[in-house]
């Protein structure tokens, strides 16, 4: 018999995308990528999406649009990727921290790909 979850706060995508989004906070508040402004407000506004669309879509409490919600998540975590390039190749991380963010950053995008195939499957089931 599977755990139902009751709060958002307890799916481990949320838990990880909350994770990756302090680092990402602590990451754009030195140096010159916190004088960056605009890749500094995009890559927290994407770190940012991908754990508040797990929160939004669960708690509208329709496993239609909880896997809606779960894509922009996903998307929103493939768009923070591809900003840490842009601030690897600004200088603005080296490759050590670079590395350790898109490591957890692939890793938050491939649980959300999971629990969107999971949701999917219990929509299905319903139908």
């Amino acid at each position: 018999m599977a755990k139902t979850i009751g709060r958002f706060e307890d799916f481990i995508a949320w838990q990880k995308a909350r994770k990756l989004t302090s680092e990402i906070y602590r990451v754009t508040n030195r140096g010159l990528f916190s004088r960056d402004f605009g890749l500094k407000d995009q890559i927290r506004r994407a770190a940012v999406s991908s754990m508040s669309n797990v929160a939004e879509g669960f708690e509208r409490g329709r496993p239609g649009e909880f896997h809606q919600f779960l894509s922009i998540a996903k998307g929103s975590c493939a768009e923070l990727r591809t900003q840490l390039y842009v601030a690897l190749d600004a200088g603005y991380l080296d490759s050590s921290e670079f590395d350790s963010l898109m490591n957890q950053a692939i890793e938050v995008g491939q649980i959300l790909g999971g629990l969107r195939v999971s949701v999917e499957k219990r929509r299905e089931a319903r139908i």
